[in-house]
């Protein structure tokens, strides 16, 4: 267990960053799958508009530390491209 104070702080802070992130992995999670069950069931329209919602959930994923830019732009560029390759 801590005794400094400076740890005390660093653990109080952890555990609050902790449940910020777990929210913001689990939005962009959910986002992500809103996406692809829209393109499993072939609707165009509707897998847009998901994607309209997820791109900035992956976006501010990116910013805030939850996962690299890089992984952002890879998801958003991957749903984008099957998204380009739907009928209809």
């Amino acid at each position: 267990m801590a005794t400094h104070k400076s740890a005390e702080k660093r653990i109080r802070q952890t555990t609050r960053r902790t449940a910020v992130n777990r929210v913001r992995a689990s939005r962009m999670r959910g986002a992500v799958k809103e996406v692809e069950a829209a393109l499993a069931a072939g609707d165009k329209k509707a897998a847009r508009e998901a994607f309209a919602r997820a791109q900035p959930e992956l976006q501010r994923g990116a910013t805030c530390g939850v996962i690299t830019p890089h992984a952002a732009a890879r998801k958003i560029s991957r749903l984008s491209a099957r998204i380009k390759a739907l009928k209809g």
